[in-house]
């Protein structure tokens, strides 16, 4: 039985040496989404998205927009994602921008449940951040989607609650835009 008991304290505490990066809970009325963020990978990111939560920035942030495939008629490069934040640019709680972290630089691909910084060019996300429906490949450093090719800084991934993302996703819209908005009750670290 000592042995058993040892035995069962190790791959405990294996278990726990091989998986220490953080987890968050985002909360809406539709349900909870759980990520995993990446912090071995994207420690800049990861640790400018643990401040806004540890800080309490995202008060009263919601999911403003969704981007599916019907939703962008004049795109050659089309995406499918959910983007939530505190949606102006401008905002009280905004921190300074930080620096990119590509996929090229983590490694970390726009697969589906993927989530990422939005940002305007290279070096300029602060808070707003998106989850993505579905294999974006065009979000990927060397991706189609910016102009500049440099892609988005992916840093984690969603563990439980796809089903709250795509249900987010498939709300009414108008050009983009949901109608209205999911507000997030809560972003909180769990582990």
């Amino acid at each position: 039985m000592k042995k058993f008991t040892g035995l069962l304290l190790i791959a405990f505490l294996l278990t726990s040496c091989i998986n220490h990066n953080p987890i968050i809970v985002i909360e809406t009325y539709l349900g909870k989404i759980h990520v995993e963020l990446y912090e071995d990978k994207a420690p800049i990111t990861t640790k400018n998205f643990m401040r806004y939560i540890e800080e309490k920035r995202y008060l009263g942030s919601t999911f403003y927009r969704v981007v599916k495939l019907e939703n962008q008629p004049t795109s050659n490069n089309k995406i499918e994602v959910v983007q939530g934040g505190l949606y102006e640019d401008n905002h009280s709680q905004n921190l300074p921008p930080i620096e990119h972290e590509n996929t090229d630089k983590t490694g970390i691909k726009h697969l589906d449940g993927v989530i990422s910084m939005a940002r305007y060019g290279p070096g300029t996300a602060t808070f707003e951040f998106f989850i993505c429906v579905g294999d974006q490949p065009l979000l990927d450093y060397g991706g189609k989607r910016n102009s500049d090719n440099h892609g988005f800084a992916a840093f984690g991934r969603v563990v439980e609650g796809m089903d709250v993302v795509r249900e987010i996703q498939m709300q009414p819209d108008s050009s983009q835009y949901l109608t209205p908005r999911i507000p997030i009750k809560s972003i909180t670290i769990v582990r």
